[in-house]
């Protein structure tokens, strides 16, 4: 498709950027302002931060006229795998409380966000995470964002060659334009020579990604058929690991996953990613590359509603895009293997590696980390950093993972998080195990309603609901979203709350706990203290009508069906 003529502004923001640099450099420089014009707050998404106005700290204008922003920045470290050292971690908790908000957010990609960081501030803070050995470069924008993998320490060579993997694919297809490292990293003053912008052929700056990099956001992860930790169904590339004689075959790859949406754009969508075809180890790497450079030359650069991989598949079919894909490569590819995701873990909780030491997985609410009356969470995780000094992982539902830990340090491990005020993963019901967030209000600025801070009471009262009917005991994945664009993947869930107008929500039901499965809309616009009241009577019927114990809710409604479940629950 030919789309030269009608390129969207942001495409002309990247081809005029001289990669990625704009006129970055130079706002910096503007202290009298507090942000950066249009194209650079795009441009600087690729070097990891969003330019962010707080709703909440909004003042009026001296003229009676429409209230002043109030700007600052999230940044977001990109951690492939999660892979986090306590030195990393404890770094990031000093530098919400100096430069940010005082918290700290685990993401549902495996990353950790600042909020709050003033403009004054910005190069400090990611020169810092650039010091502590991690980058924020890739986290956001136009490229392959924070590569997933599934974290538990196992200690087991399969599990040991996927992190591996997820670590070559995210150095392979990280930017390679020295902007980066001159805006944020280089030492103010320094004479060292850096390679000049504006190359003449954009291979030598980006073989990759050329001049104008993605159509869209692109995101990678890599799962187990038994473990589906990271949702790999909703990834544009996924590689499925295929196990067998003690070690990975190959991976099936998986393409067009991606949740984003506009309920008022019909031409948008959530989609399932589907098997392309089946790749060796030694080939995921520039297998991946090919799939990239496959979007890079057909995405849709017209119009950014449409330009995920998603909608390119939906278009042309997963036949003609693999066609694609081997035209990059040089070669054809085997077939998809039959094998498909059957499991998932949460990872919460003690387990063993295998080198007889001990893992914990702790659960973060909605992953925020901050310091309160009741809940030190802050606290305790510097407590933990200094006393037992753990590796850790963090999780692709928001939590993070201890590991490392001998058999002593079990006790002292617990004793720290009681002492604090926090609840062991084992103390929580599943639904709260298995519930996840978007930030939303008061910084995001798709919000249309709030989703972390209220989801917490939301969970109170859907366990209450479910203990009085003896369900306590049920998996299930609950999500909440402040806008349809499906920041905590809500559309595969058993349950979705997603914003769509202020204080009401699109009630989902029909996904599944291992991601394979699409929801569907059961109630619009229920206002947020009808939300569980319009679930209840669906549990009293899957209560009374479930096949077994071991049918979970979601496969209750999608079996039922969306009309039968209307004539359970009335609209109010």
């Amino acid at each position: 498709m030919d789309q030269k003529d009608k390129l969207s502004p942001v495409e002309g923001i990247k081809i005029e950027s001289d990669y990625l640099r704009g006129g970055i450099a130079e706002q910096l420089l503007q202290t009298a302002s507090n942000h950066f014009e249009k194209p650079e707050a795009q441009l600087l998404k690729f070097h990891g931060t969003y330019q962010q106005d707080d709703r909440e700290l909004r003042t009026a204008s001296h003229d009676g006229g429409k209230s002043e922003k109030q700007f600052s920045f999230m940044v977001r470290s990109r951690i492939p795998g999660g892979k986090l050292s306590a030195q990393q971690l404890l770094a990031h908790l000093d530098l919400c409380d100096s430069l940010g908000n005082s918290t700290l957010k685990i993401t549902t990609r495996q990353g950790l966000q600042l909020h709050g960081i003033s403009k004054g501030n910005l190069r400090e803070c990611i020169q810092r995470i650039n010091q502590a050995q991690l980058t924020t470069l890739a986290a956001c924008g136009d490229v392959n964002r924070n590569t997933m993998c599934c974290p538990a320490p196992f200690g087991d060579p399969i599990r040991q060659q996927m992190q591996q993997l997820c670590d070559a694919i995210a150095d392979h297809l990280a930017p390679a334009t020295r902007a980066y490292y001159e805006l944020w990293v280089k030492e103010e003053g320094s004479e060292e020579k850096v390679l000049a912008g504006g190359a003449p052929e954009s291979e030598v700056v980006e073989p990759i990604y050329g001049k104008t990099y993605l159509p869209r956001k692109f995101k990678i992860g890599m799962a187990l058929p038994e473990d589906n930790c990271i949702d790999i169904h909703t990834q544009d590339l996924g590689f499925l690991a295929d196990v067998g004689d003690g070690g990975i075959r190959g991976f099936n790859v998986l393409v067009g996953g991606g949740f984003g949406m506009t309920p008022a754009a019909k031409k948008t969508f959530p989609a399932l990613s589907q098997p392309m075809a089946w790749a060796t180890p030694e080939q995921v790497v520039e297998v991946a590359e090919a799939v990239v450079k496959a979007q890079r030359d057909w995405g849709n650069r017209a119009d950014r509603k449409v330009a995920r991989l998603k909608y390119l598949i939906a278009e042309r079919g997963v036949a003609w895009f693999r066609e694609r894909v081997e035209e990059h490569l040089g070669y054809s590819l085997k077939d998809p293997a039959p094998i498909q995701v059957e499991g998932v873990e949460h990872h919460l909780g003690w387990a063993k590696q295998a080198d007889g030491r001990w893992f914990y997985g702790l659960n973060v609410e909605n992953g925020r980390l901050y310091d309160s009356d009741d809940r030190r969470w802050k606290d305790c995780f510097r407590a933990i950093c200094s006393e037992l000094s753990p590796s850790m992982r963090l999780t692709a539902q928001q939590s993070i993972i201890f590991f490392d830990l001998e058999a002593d340090q079990r006790g002292q491990l617990e004793g720290i998080i009681l002492r604090h005020g926090l609840p062991l993963s084992e103390q929580l019901t599943p639904a709260r195990k298995w519930s996840m967030a978007c930030v939303a209000l008061p910084t995001c600025s798709l919000a249309i309603t709030e989703s972390e801070r209220v989801l917490p009471g939301v969970i109170d009262q859907l366990d209450a609901a479910m203990a009085a009917r003896g369900l306590e005991a049920s998996e299930l994945t609950v999500r909440m979203t402040g806008c349809p664009n499906g920041c905590a993947r809500p559309y595969n869930a058993d349950i979705a709350f997603v914003g769509k107008a202020k204080g009401r929500y699109t009630l989902y039901v029909g996904g599944n706990l291992i991601g394979t499965r699409l929801a569907f809309i059961f109630r619009d616009l229920v206002p947020l203290e009808e939300l569980v009241p319009t679930l209840e009577p669906l549990f009293d019927a899957y209560r009374d009508q479930r096949l077994s114990v071991d049918e979970r809710f979601g496969d209750f409604c999608d079996r039922v069906g969306l009309d039968q479940l209307l004539a359970l629950s009335p609209a109010t």
